[in-house]
């Protein structure tokens, strides 16, 4: 079964968490009801923690029409959801704005809480994030929100919302073998915070995997955003050649624990500090079976420090946490998407 873990008291999540994002279209035509019923399979192997927002084009609905059409399995499943205000609208929001998507929320998932909405605020320059967070908690106080997260916050500014006296229980940021950023900074301060770190990116999109092993560097035109975003990662990284290093080392030690390289770069990042779960962005099942082995998968001493002597060349990516992909006008940001809450 997939192992669990408790983020704060009694709320405990499944260590590696369904994610929402690919179902939202940008990854190719998605069929409503076999998405319900994969769902239902992910919560009978253990997999019992899903992943949306406010932004992920129909996934709430979705995930609110499952939770009526499997009345047992949704009983067993927690929800996090993301509060993602639109670039434009960030000098003006207030509180009847906040309360409305969380009240949109709410409606999409037919449930009377949300177990955790994880808060995204997309350009820092415009200092009114604390005062926003202020109002979540508002609306955490008066019972629509069980816990607050953070998502892409950077260190500093995750610092002020905790000094705001915001609970924020766990942030949701990329961190993989490829993409180094939250160490040592984030999870430091997450470690002295008592944050839990749910990551996204693991698997680099689909990149750590036998697919690409020993294959050319891609061209431009990618099959999806994902692999798009996740390129540019390994770029800043080292490259295609040192890619393909850290993709040959993952194979053996799959091989000699008869598993895959996604299952391998997985259970490396959930034995990192701090780290409670690792979201899986599945369109369907196909790699269920995989998933399962990760709670008795243990990777050996050598096993890591081979990993590691790849990792330690990396040449970056550079920064902290989702400071990259701030940038508009640069490469990770132009692949952005900032004004989707409306049309959402």
């Amino acid at each position: 079964m997939i192992p669990r873990i408790a983020l704060r008291g009694d709320y405990s999540i499944s260590r590696i968490i369904k994610g929402g994002w690919h179902l939202a279209g940008d990854h190719g035509a998605v069929d409503s009801t076999q998405a319900q019923r994969d769902m239902a399979t992910f919560v009978d192997a253990g997999i019992t923690t899903f992943d949306c927002a406010d932004i992920y084009t129909g996934v709430e609905q979705m995930i609110g029409e499952f939770r009526q059409a499997y009345p047992a399995h949704a009983e067993r499943v927690q929800i996090h959801t993301k509060f993602v205000p639109d670039l434009s609208e960030l000098r003006t929001i207030g509180r009847a704005q906040v309360e409305a998507i969380i009240d949109r929320s709410l409606a999409r998932l037919k449930v009377e809480r949300l177990d955790l909405v994880q808060f995204h605020w997309w350009d820092f320059a415009v200092p009114r994030y604390v005062e926003t967070a202020m109002e979540l908690e508002r609306l955490r106080r008066a019972g629509k929100i069980a816990h607050l997260g953070a998502t892409n916050f950077d260190t500093p500014r995750l610092q002020e919302l905790i000094n705001a006296g915001i609970p924020i229980i766990s942030n949701q940021i990329q961190y993989s073998l490829v993409d180094d950023r939250p160490n040592p900074g984030m999870v430091a301060y997450c470690a002295s915070a008592h944050i839990s770190l749910l990551c996204y990116g693991t698997v680099c999109g689909g990149f750590l995997s036998e697919r690409w092993l020993g294959t050319p560097s891609p061209g431009a035109h990618l099959a999806n955003r994902s692999l798009a975003k996740y390129r540019l990662i390994i770029e800043d990284f080292g490259g295609w050649t040192l890619f393909q290093e850290l993709l040959t080392v993952l194979g053996r030690i799959a091989a000699a624990h008869g598993t895959d390289i996604a299952t391998v770069a997985t259970r490396a990042m959930l034995d990192r500090d701090q780290v409670a779960a690792a979201c899986v962005g599945a369109v369907n099942t196909s790699h269920l079976a995989a998933h399962a082995r990760i709670g008795t998968l243990q990777l050996r001493p050598e096993e890591l420090s081979m990993i590691a002597d790849v990792t330690s060349r990396r040449q970056g990516p550079a920064g902290d946490v989702y400071e990259l992909e701030r940038d508009r006008g640069g490469a990770h940001g132009r692949i952005m998407k900032y004004e989707l809450n409306a049309m959402s």
